[in-house]
């Protein structure tokens, strides 16, 4: 009996979901009459909470709160099977809620996702903070806030997608946010203010950058543990025994780039197929990896795709390698 293909992909952001991605190059891959395994994956941000309870079981609840300018949402977060529940930054101060003329990086905060780390708390003995795709810059002030409300202090788990630390932040992700580099200045300050009122100092720990500094607030004030997203995915869906027992794994992203060895998923599912000795091939919306950083992710090939037919056409062209 022939080995089956594990599909490992993450959401082409904006586009397709991870389930979906997965879905198209998974029957591509039938039709080519290879099995396949779908697996979708992804690294702290948007879809966290779908990949975690479609792989592990749970529900998906709502509870009041605001997005980062401080208008009233219904926002999801997730009660899993195994009792912790799962808490997406995106879910209310995410950037994406926002339109692009609505972006201030500066006015924004976390405070909606103190709301819904607070509902989740309620119910559940930790809590999973999926720190991607946020709209803010705050260094957790806003969440702290509404969990000080609450009174609750969960014990916290930040699933990052990024390694940033703090004093960084603002710098690096704060023009993809709106802010131009006399607000980048001003939110540097900011930080290092709250940094220097924190009782422990975020400066110089990794993954405290995430989120705009939601993560190093979180670990600062309430003692949240910061860990790879990318990593606490593949490990709750038992990534590494499918891996094992798979001819070869297709992983994929929206875009393949320098960003793709820095903590996201696609980089994550590399790595580990070239750590257990297994082929792994990319499908992705665009590659733009340069030619050093491809070999250390060591793919066997990097296929483009950006619908659905083309995810399908990739499966079936993968499948008679």
């Amino acid at each position: 009996m022939s080995l089956p293909v594990v599909v490992a992909c993450d959401k082409f952001k904006g586009t397709f979901s991870a389930a979906e991605v997965c879905a198209a190059i998974a029957r591509g891959l039938r039709a080519g009459g290879r099995e396949a395994v779908e697996l979708p994956v992804a690294d702290g941000g948007e879809g966290t909470l779908e990949v975690l309870v479609g792989a592990l079981g749970g529900e998906v609840r709502t509870a009041p709160a605001t997005d980062a300018l401080g208008r009233p949402i219904e926002g999801r977060w997730a009660l899993l099977a195994d009792g912790r529940a799962v808490v997406e930054v995106a879910e209310a101060s995410g950037l994406a809620r926002l339109a692009e003329d609505e972006r201030d990086p500066w006015a924004a905060s976390t405070y909606g996702t103190g709301q819904l780390i607070a509902a989740a708390a309620a119910e559940a003995g930790e809590v999973i903070v999926a720190a991607g795709g946020s709209a803010t810059t705050d260094g957790g002030a806003g969440a702290l806030a509404a969990l000080e409300e609450a009174g609750a202090r969960p014990r916290l788990v930040v699933a990052c997608d990024v390694r940033t630390e703090w004093q960084d932040a603002a710098r690096v992700y704060g023009p993809q946010k709106g802010a131009d580099p006399a607000t980048v200045a001003r939110l540097e300050r900011r930080l290092e203010e709250l940094a220097d009122a924190a009782p422990k100092d975020p400066r110089g720990v990794p993954m405290t950058g995430c989120a705009g500094g939601l993560g190093g607030g979180l670990w600062a004030h309430l003692g949240a543990k910061l860990v790879s997203g990318a990593a606490l995915v593949l490990d709750a869906i038992g990534f590494d025994a499918a891996m094992r027992g798979a001819r070869f794994v297709v992983c994929g992203e929206g875009k393949l780039d320098e960003q793709t060895l820095a903590g996201k998923a696609a980089g994550e599912v590399a790595t580990r197929c070239r750590q257990g000795g297994v082929a792994c091939h990319a499908v992705v919306g665009v590659n733009a990896l340069d030619p050093f950083r491809a070999r250390v992710l060591d793919l066997q090939s990097v296929i483009e795709a950006r619908t659905i037919p083309e995810l399908e056409a990739a499966g079936r062209a993968l499948a008679e390698r």
